[in-house]
């Protein structure tokens, strides 16, 4: 019966620590003067707190992931091919690239 009880209080911990790998990791695709394809999604995707968003590069001009405004202010840098993640917080993220511009190559992340 000892054993039984100590078996089941390890399982249950052991659930409790594992649910935060049950966060999400959401990939954008950033091509040449685009993340993500305005005409799906009006250039804003969703995610929950801590899932992570994982940037990668498809195009062959520099670009880069910069936050114009949100609760956590991040920046990659500036290349051509790799990726670059984020896990984020709550609230609402307006990403741009500082090369190009944000009237030319931007997008919204809403965490909730």
């Amino acid at each position: 019966m000892r054993k039984l009880i100590v078996l089941a209080t390890i399982t249950v911990c052991s659930a409790a620590l594992a649910v935060p790998a049950f966060a999400a990791t959401k990939t954008v695709k950033i091509g040449d003067i685009f993340y993500i394809s305005k005409a799906k999604n009006k250039g804003t995707i969703t995610a929950k707190a801590g899932d992570t968003i994982k940037w990668t590069w498809t195009g062959k001009f520099p670009h880069n992931v910069t936050v114009k405004s949100g609760p956590t202010k991040f920046h990659s840098k500036t290349q051509t091919k790799g990726s670059f993640s984020q896990k984020l917080k709550k609230g609402t993220y307006k990403i741009y690239c500082s090369v190009h511009g944000a009237a030319a190559q931007a997008m919204t992340i809403k965490v909730s």
